[in-house]
């Protein structure tokens, strides 16, 4: 069926594309970008997208889909939901499942179930390390062979420097991105949330600053010496921003991505023992959020990521020390970058499909991220006028797991285009 969306607003980063235009997809490709197009036959599905913004699919980078040996927290069908209610077209699943994905079959098996299972375009993120465990690598090439778009150990750090920097080779010579959690775990000591006095309040072991910072600059200076394409996940503090600008200054392939929760909330924002506002790298400081807001602002963070992160219901209802880490974020992270980066003038709507669509398809190597004829049309209507208030129990996700529970943002997906067909409409 054919799809004609009249009247919205085209923003399309790939050629600085912004303006009122009609947009006709056929067969799952964009087919004509112009002005009062008209519809050619009956079969065509009409969507007035008068007020909204019509930009390229979202493409988040960061996502753990718990599939396989979580299902209780998310399968990859849930997630692939949550992710087209939230407006995104292709996400990237990370490797720290049970098993662990850290061989050809196990990358193979979850792209069929994809197939078969999810709305969306899901593609798995290869382990570095076999079972993620630090001490040999995993089949780095065969996963690559298997369609793996890139390599992570999303959940901890390879400690072991001379065993990441021959993966950073590898990925070097394949031309994919190493995707870095950085975190120096022998810094962590037990630390369950950021190391300030509101820690010290809650009677909270402390995360400083330089668990992630030690890890940021090591991961460069590898990438430096292996010229390996260096993404750097989650960044949360002020000085990995000054690292990355230092970085790209020096001409080096270094990308960073910054989380809704990272450049919105403060440890100010816990007002108790509540294990939904813990995450890794946790919430830090007013200044650590301002220097995260400039960087995207300049264009020295690249991406806007979720690191969605679903766990159960009782998991999180346990203390901040017990309970695991992490947030859900596909079906908010729109709204909340929207609400807090655009409508703050931090961002323009440009840059905000920039950062959520046309940079993480580049960063991966994807033919995505753009409106132009000719290309798949994946595709997110944008309300920016709607208002409304986050409600977990909303939620499609199996994750209810959100410090957002009752704000109230602007800017909603009404409608989430996948290779042509309408998977999600509000």
């Amino acid at each position: 069926m054919d799809i004609l969306i009249k009247n919205g607003t085209l923003i399309d980063p790939s050629c600085n594309l912004e303006g009122v235009y009609d947009i006709y997809m056929r067969s799952g490709v964009i087919t004509k970008v112009g002005k009062t197009l008209e519809t050619s036959g009956e079969e065509t599905t009409v969507i007035d997208a008068k007020g909204c913004f019509v930009m390229p699919g979202f493409i988040d980078l960061h996502v753990h889909l718990r599939e396989p040996g979580f299902e209780y927290k998310e399968t990859i069908e849930s997630g692939a939901n949550a992710g087209a209610r939230g407006g995104f077209t292709t996400i990237l699943a990370m490797p720290n499942t049970k098993p662990v994905i850290d061989r050809k079959e196990m990358v193979e098996l979850v792209h069929k179930k994809a197939e078969q299972d999810a709305l969306i375009h899901v593609l798995q993120i290869a382990a570095i390390t076999k079972g993620q465990m630090g001490e040999e690598l995993a089949d780095i090439d065969g996963m690559i062979d298997a369609g793996a778009p890139g390599i992570s150990e999303d959940g901890k750090s390879v400690m072991d420097s001379a065993l990441y920097k021959e993966a950073m080779s590898i990925a070097a010579r394949r031309g994919v991105p190493v995707m870095a959690h950085c975190e120096d775990i022998t810094l962590v000591k037990g630390g369950v949330m950021n190391d300030d006095d509101k820690a010290k309040e809650l009677g909270m072991p402390g995360i400083s600053n330089a668990v992630e910072d030690v890890i940021v600059a090591r991961d460069i200076a590898l990438a430096k010496e292996t010229g390996a394409k260096l993404h750097l996940c989650h960044c949360s503090t002020a000085d990995s921003v000054k690292m990355v600008e230092k970085a790209k200054e020096e001409g080096l392939s270094v990308t960073a991505e910054v989380c809704p929760h990272h450049f919105i909330l403060t440890t100010d924002d816990i007002k108790e023992d509540d294990a939904n506002y813990k995450m890794n790298p946790p919430i830090r400081t007013k200044e650590d959020v301002k220097a995260l807001k400039e960087g995207l602002k300049n264009d020295i963070m690249d991406v806007i990521a979720t690191d969605h992160a679903p766990h159960s219901k009782e998991e999180k209802e346990k203390s901040i020390k017990d309970a695991p880490f992490g947030i859900v974020g596909l079906e908010t992270c729109a709204s909340l970058t929207y609400t807090y980066l655009v409508k703050e003038g931090y961002l323009t709507p440009m840059q905000m499909a920039a950062k959520m669509s046309y940079h993480p398809s580049n960063i991966i190597g994807l033919d995505k991220g753009s409106l132009r004829e000719g290309k798949t049309a994946d595709i997110v209507i944008f309300d920016p006028e709607k208002e409304y208030t986050i409600h977990t129990k909303d939620f499609v996700s199996k994750g209810k797991n959100s410090p957002f529970e009752g704000y109230k943002v602007f800017g909603q997906v009404m409608t989430t285009i996948v290779e042509g067909k309408v998977v999600y409409q509000a």
